[in-house]
Order: C-alpha cells, then structure tokens, then sequence
C-alpha cells in the first residue's frame, strides 16, 4: 500500500500521506512552515472543534446544512475535542498570520472524518466552513480557548491558592516576625500580615482577570472576511454563541463590532496583562519564601519548605526551595508572553491582525503554566512550610528598630543613637534602652512588646 494519496485543492494536486485524515491545504501548510517544532496547543485544537460543531448546530437550525451533514460534522468535533485526533494537526505556530492554515486543518480533518460517519460526502469549505472565514474563527478560538482554560483551570487554582494561604494564617498568623523595607530590619509583622499581602495580591490578580473576560467572551464570529458578515446568516452569530454557550458551559456573545474583534486583539492584550498582574504577584510571594527559607544556618531561616528533593549533585544533604524557584520561572515566562502578546496585538492592518497563532501559543501557554504554577506552591510550598519559632524569637529580641516605639517619649535622635548602640554591641534594645533613659523595665517591656507594636498605633 502506497505511503502517500494525491489530494487537490484550488491551486492543485500534491500528495498527502495515506493514513492523514487532513488533506491538501494543510499539507501546504506543512511544507510551507518547517520553522520550529511547535504546533497550535490541544487547548486551541479543542476549541477550535467546538467553534465548528456550534456552527453545524447553527446552520442546521437555519436551515443552511442538512440535518445529515450537521450531525455527522458534530460527531466528528466530539471526536476532536475528546482528542482522539491530536496528531493529524500538524501546522506550525509560525504560520499564515490569519491561522488559515490552522482553520483549513480543522475544516478538513473534520471533513474526512465526517464522511465516514455520515451518508453524504461533507466539504471542508462548503459544509465545516459554513457561513464562517478564519478571520472569524481564530479570533473566536483564541478567545473561546482563553475563557475554557481560565475559567476551569487558572480561577480555580488560584482558588485553591488563597485558601491555602487563609489556611497557614489560621496555624501561623500568630506569630511576630521582624518585618523588613530594602532588605532590612524594620517594625515587626505577624505571619497573618505577611501572609494576607500574599493573599490580596492572588485575589486582587483574580478579581483583574474575572473582569478581563467580560471582553474576551464578546466573539467575533459572524464577521466573516473583514466585519461584515458576507456570507453569514443574519441570525448566525447569535444562533451559534447560544450553541456554544451551552456545550462550554460559559456566557459567550456575539460582539457589538465585528470590525473590532476581528482588527485587533485589545482584549487578549488586557488579558494578557493581567496575567503579568497575575505573574508579578507570584514572582514575589516565590521571592520572599525563598528569602525566608534560606539557611538554614548562614540565612533568615525564618521558615522551612517543604524537603522535595536532593538540591546539588555535589553537596550531601543540601536542599533548595525549588517549588517557589520554578514559580519564579513560571513568571518570568509569563512576562516574557505578555511582551510578544503585546507586539502580536499591534498588528491588526486596517481589517485583520496577521499574527494570531502566535498570540493563541502565548496566551495559552501563560494560562497554563499560571494555573499549574498557581496549584505547585498550594500545595507543595504554603500548606506545608514550617515556622523555625526560635530563630525568628532570636532575631525579633534583638531587633534595635524596636527603638522607633521610643520616639514618642524621647525623640528621633535620642532613639537613633539608642539603636545604633545596640547594633554595635549585640544587645537587645531593651537593654539598652533601660541603661540609655530613665524609663523604667516594666514600661520598656510594655512600649517595644513587638505583638503589641503589630497593631500601630499611638499608646
């Protein structure tokens, strides 16, 4: 049996391998597009086959598709979005900046695998692509794939991120540690304080990216070529984002301009900013473990992650914070896709942005690597460090900023040179300060009692 079929398209015929379920515009593609050995996410691939099974549903209730073609079209997508086809989608990232080819991909495998099922023979323009252009249906993907991923995979692990955090500030938001501004000491903080700055920024990120979607749900399906919607029922639009809706299980709507979603992507771009938002956030929450792990002898060690693995394949028995580092990765990735997010957004020329595959490959790949991220410091990094209470006891009695307490009763001056003695001689400031003033021991211990200063205040 030959290893290759002879398929035809407009410009003609070429040979597509005999066990392909694409046929000759993909084939293009592939030979047009050898330049890396990425190839568009399963999340893309999967929305992209809800998009025509809703339109199938769609055209078939207007009356545009026979009720055979549509269900043998529908099947065909199930089969795709339950991904059974993964391998036959085989298209570069870096390819026709319309993702036609990515479009023309889908039209065809489900074409082929349609005709199998069904009892007419189905055409990947005339039928999968009905009343449809990619300069709709990308577009709609990228944002359909954005709200699928966000909505059941980023939003419930962060979720599971700041209850996790609520969770530690129940064990250990008790306790008083040293705070520190530019990486020095400064006023005590309890866990519960550091931990619900953590807590604010995942929610507030969150709340940033709930609201972001608002836009990213408004598609651009039924604008067809350039807005207009040639080509397009009138009642399309409408008719498919209630089908889509219902098989996602998210609002989707067409949009109040077509022109606009399909020349620009400013809503992925917001998105996408607010996922850097979102990155930032976790780049500092990683920082400042990795901070209060290290030691465990010559550092903070105000805390102790979790012990995952060996940490040097030459050192015995050390260990590193390698959850919060991989986040911290995880955040640099995701702000280095904003950036590419943000030039791919630019290039809407007057009716089409001619870089959305490379927009769709960013934009998911942060959500993911958020979303799993997100879960990795849940689990292995917050609910399970541990407070080292006699190191944090240790460095809290010596604290001499404890001293700005005292500036109410006997001035900044006075207090600085209180503090700078005590750094010079190693001694705690209450010491000091009982030797430095008339104040007595009992009044000291009641002005720098560093619970106590954990509230602010005047006394």
């Amino acid at each position: 049996m030959s290893q290759f079929r002879t398929e035809s398209d407009s410009m003609g015929e070429l040979k597509v391998p005999s066990n392909a379920l694409y046929q000759a515009q993909t084939q293009r593609a592939v030979n047009n597009f050898s330049i890396s050995q990425l190839t568009m996410p399963q999340q893309f691939i999967s929305a992209l086959a809800y998009i025509k099974q809703a339109a199938a549903q769609s055209n078939k209730e207007l009356g545009h598709l026979t009720a055979s073609k549509a269900d043998a079209i529908e099947q065909a997508c199930q089969e795709v979005i339950d991904g059974k086809h993964s391998s036959h989608f085989p298209v570069d990232v870096f390819q026709t900046g319309s993702g036609t080819s990515s479009n023309m991909n889908m039209n065809e495998v489900i074409a082929t695998l349609a005709s199998k099922h069904g009892i007419e023979q189905i055409h990947p323009n005339d039928d999968v692509n009905m009343g449809q252009s990619s300069n709709d249906v990308i577009p709609s993907t990228i944002a359909v794939s954005s709200a699928i991923n966000v909505v059941y995979e980023l939003l419930p692990s962060l979720d599971s991120l700041s209850q996790a955090l609520e969770n530690k500030k129940a064990e250990v938001g008790h306790i008083v540690k040293t705070g520190r501004t530019h990486l020095m000491d400064a006023m005590p903080v309890t866990f519960e304080q550091t931990l619900s700055a953590w807590q604010s920024q995942i929610n507030n990120a969150s709340a940033g990216i709930r609201h972001s979607l608002e836009r990213v749900c408004e598609l651009a399906q039924g604008g067809t070529a350039v807005g207009t919607g040639v080509n397009a029922d009138p009642l399309f639009a409408k008719t498919f984002t209630k089908n889509l809706s219902a098989s996602v299980g998210i609002r989707f709507s067409p949009s109040n301009n077509f022109f606009y979603n399909i020349g620009s992507q400013d809503a992925i771009v917001a998105l996408s900013g607010q996922l850097k938002v979102l990155a930032v956030a976790q780049m500092k929450i990683a920082n400042d473990l990795r901070w209060m792990n290290s030691g465990p002898l010559a550092g903070l060690g105000e805390i102790e992650l979790e012990s995952l693995q060996p940490g040097s394949s030459i050192m015995p028995g050390k260990v590193n914070p390698v959850i919060p580092e991989a986040a911290a990765m995880v955040s640099a990735q995701v702000i280095g896709n904003d950036a590419t997010i943000t030039v791919a957004g630019q290039a809407g020329n007057f009716e089409l942005n001619v870089m959305l595959p490379v927009i769709a490959y960013n934009i998911l790949q942060s959500i993911e690597l958020l979303a799993n991220s997100a879960q990795a410091l849940a689990n292995k990094a917050i609910t399970s460090f541990t407070v080292k209470q006699e190191n944090i006891n240790k460095a809290l009695a010596k604290n001499p900023i404890l001293v700005t307490a005292l500036n109410p009763v006997i001035g900044y001056e006075k207090a600085a040179a209180i503090a700078k003695l005590a750094y010079k001689n190693a001694e705690p400031i209450i010491d000091v300060a009982q030797r430095e003033t008339s104040i007595s021991r009992s009044e000291l211990e009641e002005l720098l009692n560093p619970e106590k200063l954990t509230k602010g205040g005047l006394e």
